[in-house]
């Protein structure tokens, strides 16, 4: 467990965001222990992290001169996880920024937490920093979490 506290009680309820996947555990992903490793937790989230982000920008919608980037991910461990049960990856988006935005996540297994996962993703127009296209922030808005 990451010496960090607790994730607030409404990072663990699958319920809270608003997309929700199921993804297979593979043999591969097993530490000398016969847990997932962290490798296959990041791996896991980022998977999460790309679907959402194609439900929310198309590929073929994509303005050329757009381009986004992860800067900045943090995992919090929270219970091991087991080869060959699914797990379910919860995702939504956390918070918006001028020209970034936090995804947030929670990994299930058995319908029990083991990890949740912060995702800062920038957006970069002609190289820089620019506000969010006004298409782009009702999307990502229409992704929110919901606390419960």
């Amino acid at each position: 467990m990451s010496s960090r506290s607790k994730p607030e009680s409404w990072r663990l309820d699958a319920a809270s965001y608003p997309v929700c996947i199921e993804m297979q555990t593979r043999f591969q992903d097993m530490d000398i222990n016969g847990h997932l490793n962290n490798v296959a937790f990041a791996v896991l989230f980022e998977s999460g992290r790309v679907l959402l982000n194609r439900q929310i920008r198309p590929w073929d919608e994509r303005p050329a001169n757009e381009r986004t980037m992860v800067a900045a991910v943090e995992i919090n461990y929270l219970a091991e996880g087991n080869f060959p049960d699914p797990v379910q990856i919860a995702t939504g988006i956390g918070r918006l920024g001028t020209s970034s935005w936090t995804i947030v996540q929670a990994m299930f297994q058995n319908g029990h937490p083991i990890a949740t996962c912060d995702t800062v993703v920038v957006c970069r127009t002609d190289g820089q920093a620019k506000p969010l296209r006004t298409e782009m922030v009702a999307e990502l808005e229409a992704k929110l979490v919901t606390p419960i």
